[in-house]
């Protein structure tokens, strides 16, 4: 594997390379300004680039599988694993982020306001009562505690029917009138609220009770509640969500229905038995309970449903409908105030949109920075209090309707089982950094700060997400996140900015961000001087240029020609170059690049430069990265000479060109070593070479050339010669029997 593991930099991109013997992730301990000086010192670090084919495997590793970078043929296709999954490439994602076109309200639940206070309609409970589904012995089972102890406490997420629950147990007990508390109500105010004369009543619903960890409810608090409701016969249910503080007390945990089974249920009421099963058997129905919708959504669908049934709105307003309410959920969680949804809250919600799929360890570690630079912003004389011990896992999730689950992750030493978290719901990502960077500006400098922190990260897995993040922000938002964000990692002097900023446009571009092959075209054509911005298009159009291999070429051979009318020209520019070369050969558009660069193979040195170099770093590649897995290039020849096709002919006239370059002879011939080792170990790849070399050989000067090296070459470690060495000497051709006008005269 080529990702490298996380927690650990990969050669020459990080901190620890430099002798910094603190790892990025520990900047967060200084004060303000210490982190800005330890800033401006990273500044100066000096590093070098991580090459073109570990960082496109990182990034495959590590990009959020709602981008499909892995599967996406734009960006490699099957020369790169990868699965497809979820909301991905183009279009679709792109709808996403984009959001709804048109401006609609909802009314999700029940209309009676669960912050006030009142009582509840008669009317209500009786309208409610048919399309309440539940498990009838658990059910039962609450009705008879509730009955016996006059009060429970009802624990769950918000909007999974705990309120409407709360309503029908006191329903089901025939308790009326029933008043809803106001939330706020302190848990010692409760049984003074309870015995007011003036608002009596036979059931009490309190939703969403206000704790705090220095105002818990205590037990205490429910035996006083029951003596009062003992003396008055009433009847109390308490509703609170997974984060309240809870003192000697276990709530029941609230277990909501299935949404198919809700659904059903609420077009059963609002339409007849037929209308019923054709709107159930819909695709738009299938997607929608798919995606694992509150309660109260449901609810809302099956309205919307109804509409749809008579014609009042038509199959893409009803299909769009799931769409709607993620971004009304996503809206809430940012508009909420801080009693419901705290400021740490936000900022684990923004990690987990950019960390979606990641290691739960990590998201948590990064949304406390982010956290800490939000507080900043909301109060800058407020030093941020984040506590060491208390956040679980589950009820933090909960709040974020998100996962827990195990999987994978690619490593430097393989893979690695890890405890990752995720949104139930995969666009969430999307919809959400949507949200916060055009519909919160506020929050932006906090964003930028904390962004810019992830790019100096030495874990592959960060750096990566920031691209990622980065590039729905600019599908959003060219201008602003060009100009805030991916611009100064372009002119930055640290090649690991600059790694960062050539992912996040070419992940922007899978997206379909608008005008990012426009951006590449003015960067690579920029002078000497803007050396980062030209360093980004450069590495870029190895990712993406595969969509236009003529055109990116062209690009790539003006920008080598330019270096050498230089009087000292850039030795690390100009191998970038061939690195991008080398990442388009091996591309699906393989062939047509490499038509394009036979064709001007001899036009001029430069030209000449770009297509040697390219091709032999594309020859140096294996299958997996595995010191001895099967050439890429060398299964492109054998498929294309198995299948009679021209690039057969093409890469063995670049590799007796390489070979005949006094400048590359002996790297080529150190490549074609490296793969006669492994042709000992792999039948196929003997096959193949052996295929490979008779087509090399065409003069005397080339059988010589490969005849020396099959016969002097030892085995690893100074190990005798591979016996598969002797049976591919015995292919050679010998040029001067097919060409007697060869042979040495005496």
């Amino acid at each position: 594997m080529s990702g490298e593991a996380a927690g650990t930099p990969p050669a020459g991109s990080g901190p620890q390379q430099s002798g910094d013997k603190e790892p990025p992730g520990d900047a967060p301990q200084q004060s303000g300004a210490e982190a800005g000086e330890a800033e401006d010192a990273k500044e100066e670090e000096p590093d070098r680039p991580q090459d073109a084919w570990s960082a496109r495997r990182d990034l495959v590793d590590h990009s959020p599988k709602a981008m499909g970078v892995g599967a996406n043929s734009r960006f490699g296709g099957s020369l790169v694993s990868g699965d497809q999954h979820g909301v991905s490439g183009g279009k679709v994602a792109g709808d996403v982020i984009m959001g709804s076109k048109t401006e609609i309200v909802y009314q999700f639940g029940i209309t009676t306001a669960s912050h006030g206070s009142g009582e509840v309609p008669q009317s209500t409970l009786e309208r409610l009562a048919p399309s309440f589904v539940t498990d009838d012995n658990a059910f039962e089972a609450l009705v008879a505690r509730l009955r016996t102890e006059r009060v429970i406490v009802l624990a769950g997420p918000h909007f999974t029917g705990r309120r409407t629950a709360a309503l029908m147990l006191l329903h089901r007990l025939e308790a009326s009138p029933v008043r809803i508390l106001v939330r706020d109500t302190s848990p010692a105010e409760l049984v003074r609220r309870l015995g007011d004369k003036e608002h009596r009543a036979k059931g009490y619903v309190l939703c969403d009770l206000t704790t705090r960890r220095d105002e818990p409810l205590r037990e205490p608090h429910l035996l006083a509640a029951r003596d009062q409701l003992a003396k008055e016969d009433a009847y109390l249910v308490i509703t609170v969500g997974p984060t309240a503080a809870l003192e000697d007390i276990v709530p029941v945990a609230w277990e909501p229905p299935g949404a198919d089974v809700v659904l059903e249920a609420h077009l059963r009421e609002l339409t007849d038995e037929t209308t019923t099963r054709r709107l159930l058997a819909l695709p738009a129905v299938t997607e929608f309970l798919g995606r694992r919708h509150q309660l109260r959504e449901v609810a809302a669908f099956a309205r919307q449903l109804k509409k749809y049934a008579h014609g009042e709105v038509d199959e893409a307003e009803m299909a769009r409908f799931s769409l709607y309410s993620l971004e009304s959920q996503v809206q809430e969680w940012f508009e909420e105030d801080e009693e419901r949804v705290p400021l740490r809250d936000k900022a684990f919600l923004v990690a987990l949109a950019s960390f979606d799929g990641g290691p739960y360890a990590l998201t948590a570690e990064l949304s406390d920075l982010l956290y800490e630079f939000l507080q900043k912003t909301e109060n800058s004389g407020l030093h941020p209090q984040v506590p060491v011990f208390g956040t679980h896992i589950g009820k933090r999730l909960q709040l974020a309707r998100a996962r827990l689950y195990q999987e994978q992750e690619n490593t430097e030493w393989g893979p690695v089982l890890q405890s990752k978290a995720a949104f139930l719901d995969d666009r969430v990502s999307l919809v959400l950094l949507r949200e916060v960077w055009t519909g919160h500006p506020s929050a932006r400098p906090a964003l930028v700060r904390w962004l810019q922190r992830l790019t100096d990260d030495g874990r592959p897995l960060v750096r990566t997400r920031a691209a990622s993040t980065v590039a729905v922000l600019a599908y959003t938002d060219l201008p602003s996140t060009m100009a805030l964000i991916v611009e100064p990692w372009a002119d930055a002097p640290l090649f690991r900015r600059r790694l960062v900023a050539v992912n996040a446009l070419t992940l922007a571009h899978l997206l379909d961000a608008p005008n990012i092959p426009r951006i590449l075209d003015d960067w690579c054509g920029l002078e000497a001087e803007e050396v980062g911005r030209r360093w980004v298009a450069i590495r870029a159009y190895g990712l993406i240029g595969a969509e236009q291999p003529k055109r990116t070429l062209t690009a790539l051979r003006a920008a080598i020609r330019k270096e050498y009318e230089e009087e000292s020209p850039d030795t690390l520019m100009i191998g970038q170059l061939a690195e991008s070369v080398e990442l388009l050969l091996l591309s699906p558009a393989r062939d047509r690049v490499l038509t394009e660069l036979l064709a001007r193979l001899d036009d001029d040195r430069p030209a000449r430069e770009l297509a040697l170099g390219g091709f032999l770093s594309a020859c140096r590649r294996t299958a997996e990265n595995e010191a001895y897995g099967r050439p890429l290039l060398l299964d492109w020849y054998a498929t294309a000479a198995d299948g009679g096709h021209p690039s057969a002919d093409g890469v063995a006239r670049l590799w007796r060109t390489v070979l005949d370059d006094q400048q590359r002879t002996r790297g080529s011939l150190k490549v074609l070593a490296g793969w006669v080792r492994i042709a000992d170990r792999d039948p196929a790849t003997e096959w193949a070479l052996a295929s490979l070399l008779r087509a090399l050989v065409t003069t005397t000067a080339e059988h010589q050339r490969l005849s020396h090296l099959l016969r002097t070459l030892r085995g690893e470690d100074g190990a005798p010669a591979p016996e598969v060495a002797a049976r591919l000497l015995t292919v050679l051709p010998d040029p001067d029997a097919a060409h007697p006008s060869l042979a040495p005269t005496a």
